[in-house]
Formats: C-alpha cells, structure tokens, sequence
C-alpha cells in the first residue's frame, strides 16, 4: 500500500496569501484607474464594467453571475484544485469589486492613456501573481488556462485575442472610440506584463564552462545545485588538446549562486551563458503537446 502524501499546509496558505496579493492588485487596477476614467479593459471585468457604466448594475454583481457558469467549466477540465482556487479568485474580486466606487478617490490622473498604461501594468502583475499559484481571476483566464495546458502558447496571447472580441463589441454600448481605444491600450499593456512576468519568473539560462577542474564544478552542480548536468568531450584547435566541457541548464536566478561558486573552483574558468526560450523535462516545466 503506498500512502498518499500528506498536503503542505503552510505551502497551500503561501499560494493562497500571493493569490490575495495578485486579487487586490487587479481589483485596484480598476477601482483606481480603469473604472474613474470609464475604460473597458478586456475579460469579464471589462464586460462587467461595460454593463455598469450602462446600467449601473455593479460591477461584482456582473462578475460572480458570469463566473458561476465557467468556473463550472473549469472545474471539469481543469481538475478540482484549479476549480476551488478559481473560486476563491472569484468571491475575493465578487467582494472587492462590490466595494462602492465612491470610497475611493477620484480619477488619481487626469490622463485617460495614462490610466489605461498603468490600471494594465498593474493589472498584469495582479494577474502573474494569481497564475504562479495556479489560480485565475475567472472569466478569460480560464480559457487561457485550458488552451496553455493541451498548447505552447503564451497566456497573454490567448487572453489578448479573447480581449479584442470583448473591447471591440463594447463600442455598440458605449457609443465612445476613444474609450474604446484606450480599452484596447490597457489590453495590451496587460498582455505584455504579464508575460513579461511569468517568463521572468521562469527564465532559464544554458551554460557552457570550460575548466580543468570540471570534475569538481559537475559534482557541485549536480550534488548542491540539483540540476544536472553533461560532459562533452572536445578540442582546443589552438592548443590541439583534448579538453572536456560541461553544458548545464538552470534557471536564471540560480546562475548567481552557481557563478559563486565555479569562481572559487576556478577563477579561470571560461563559461558562456545563453537564454533559452523553453525548457521541458526534469526539473523544469512539462512536455505539452
């Protein structure tokens, strides 16, 4: 019998503390930009601003009735975890965006594209925050999310092109283009940030160290660093001699630490370092089809 692994709670509190975190980020990116300079911005929330700068009906009214039906949907397909994180995403932007628009200041810049600038720069970081963790903020996400679990295709894009049906239509209710083309600026600014965001936070680098006390630098690498690591063999056209090279792949914010410590090894060692764009296997992300 093999026992089933017991939940982290203090990592499941984390993710659900960062997810609070990224919620009010994107709640705040509308409350204090988008809503006091009436952008529609993109995803439900867009559409839900949309109904309220028609009708009055609130915005966290709109957003729980529309999310009920596709958290539904991504409860199915994306598994129960993602279901109940959606949910919590859900209630938490239901209550703030319930919150009245009056107890917030007014339009804190009097610069429509500037409100769209950085309602989306916030945004998307509200919105990288929440995805890290697994989570969405419901509506388009969810779409993004099932896309990106079968494709290698960026969640940003998804998102974008689910935006642009959603701010375009939104010109036969509000009868405005510039509200519409500052919609479609917050849309883009939201898109590039949070991809910026998640490819950042998951950027990896491919190295290359060439020394002679290699033995040492791959047992560090494999033993303290836990990646692993492979050793070419090859040869110094110069020299004519045979010399042995080592080619690891890590993530950007471990190559500090692994620099540290080939310098103590090696002072003269000769490394080159590239970016790469996607890393799959052991260690890094999952193989999508």
């Amino acid at each position: 019998m093999v026992k089933a692994k017991k939940p982290n709670i203090q990592l499941i509190i984390k993710d659900y503390v960062i997810m609070l975190m990224g919620l009010t980020l994107y709640a705040l990116s509308w409350t204090l930009f988008l809503v006091p300079a009436q952008i529609t911005g993109g995803g439900i929330s867009g559409l839900a601003a949309v109904i309220f700068y028609s009708t009055k009906i609130p915005i966290g009214l709109t957003f729980f009735a529309i999310n009920v039906v596709l958290v539904a949907i991504a409860m199915k397909v994306l598994g129960a975890s993602f279901g109940i994180k959606t949910i919590f995403s859900m209630v938490v932007l239901s209550v703030l965006f319930s919150i009245p628009q009056d107890m917030f200041p007014g339009a804190i810049i009097n610069d429509n594209f500037l409100s769209a600038v950085l309602g989306g720069m916030l945004g998307g970081v509200g919105i990288g925050l929440v995805f890290s963790r697994g989570g969405s903020t419901g509506g388009t996400d969810i779409i993004a999310m099932i896309i990106n679990k079968y494709r290698n295709i960026s969640p940003g894009r998804i998102i974008m092109y689910c935006d642009v049906i959603i701010i375009g239509s939104s010109y036969f209710l509000v009868h405005s283009l510039d509200k519409m083309v500052y919609g479609f600026v917050s849309m883009a600014v939201v898109s590039y940030t949070l991809d910026a965001y998640l490819s950042g936070s998951n950027a990896s680098a491919q190295i290359f160290i060439f020394s002679p006390k290699y033995e040492e630098i791959a047992d560090f690498i494999n033993n303290e660093s836990m990646r692993g690591v492979t050793v070419l063999s090859g040869t110094g056209w110069y020299t004519q001699q045979d010399v042995k090279v080592l080619m690891t792949i890590v993530r950007k914010k471990e190559t500090s630490m692994l620099f540290r410590k080939i310098k103590e090894i090696d002072s003269e060692a000769f490394i080159s370092m590239a970016s790469v764009m996607g890393v799959y296997g052991q260690g890094f992300d999952k193989i999508k089809g």
